[in-house]
């Protein structure tokens, strides 16, 4: 999927061609930290008849993320002004595709996700942030909870519980019918 997103990068053509790296893409499979939310998300029931369509724009999506706040593995912005803007470019493309999925739900899951992953990264917490990552991939896939909708708040509000109620909302997420 990875090799997907660097094809489609390079077809759009302008900047974000130019900062896909000519390197084959760092292979998600043997990052030993977290199955790539893209994975996650197109595995679940709300995704069937179009998990590729799914798995391809949340993984446009988490590269934007990765590229704001971690280790790209597509897009390589030699500077940090670069950088910011191949990310926001990215979450763009990502949600832009969702939205010509008609999918509102997911849309609103995902513009959350980038919020509270600045918001995580913002006060310290990346491991929240990664929780975050892993319940709304959940969501996309499987279709949100009340007990996620709670999780959230707790991360919107920055309180101490906010990263075991995001574990414990993608736990539960992937346990749905």
């Amino acid at each position: 999927m990875l090799e997907r997103l660097a094809t489609l990068l390079r077809e759009e053509g302008g900047l974000m061609a130019t900062l896909v790296g000519s390197e084959p893409p760092i292979d998600p499979a043997r990052e030993p930290a977290m199955r790539s939310p893209a994975r996650v998300a197109a595995e679940g029931p709300r995704t069937e008849g179009r998990r590729e369509e799914y798995e391809l724009l949340v993984e446009a999506i988490y590269e934007g993320y990765l590229v704001h706040y971690g280790s790209p593995r597509v897009v390589r912005p030699a500077e940090a002004d670069l950088g910011l803007l191949a990310g926001d470019q990215l979450y763009a493309i990502g949600l832009a595709m969702l939205v010509g999925l008609g999918d509102t739900a997911a849309v609103a899951e995902l513009a959350d996700t980038i919020t509270l992953s600045a918001l995580a990264h913002g006060a310290g917490e990346p491991a929240l942030a990664e929780a975050v990552w892993d319940a709304s991939a959940r969501a996309v896939g499987w279709g949100s909870s009340e007990a996620h909708r709670r999780a959230k708040d707790l991360a919107f509000a920055g309180a101490p519980g906010a990263i075991e109620a995001m574990r414990t909302s993608a736990a539960e997420l992937s346990a749905s019918p």
